[in-house]
């Protein structure tokens, strides 16, 4: 598959330089603007996948009347932290 370019982009000189500053060894300009890209496009597909579930349970209980208390919610979370603070140490 061939490869495609990108619009070039213009930004602030200061902009330019924090982004040069923050290079890893080896790591060129390019490389780390296709690696936020990359990053960027997961984090979204992830917060619409996220969206789109929590939609589906508010669909879904609106369809059955059935909710979970908040205070439920928290505890159950609470828990589970708790717990994996024990495993952890």
């Amino acid at each position: 598959m061939k490869s495609a370019s990108l619009p070039s982009l213009r930004v602030e000189p200061e902009l330019r330089h924090s982004a040069e500053l923050v290079l890893r060894e080896g790591e060129t300009l390019s490389s780390f603007i296709e690696s936020s890209l990359r990053n960027n496009i997961e984090r979204r597909l992830a917060q619409n996948e996220f969206i789109s579930r929590g939609l589906a349970s508010r669909d879904n209980s609106l369809a059955t009347g059935e909710y979970i208390a908040a205070d439920e919610v928290l505890s159950a979370l609470n828990n589970s932290l708790l717990k994996a603070k024990k495993k952890k140490r």
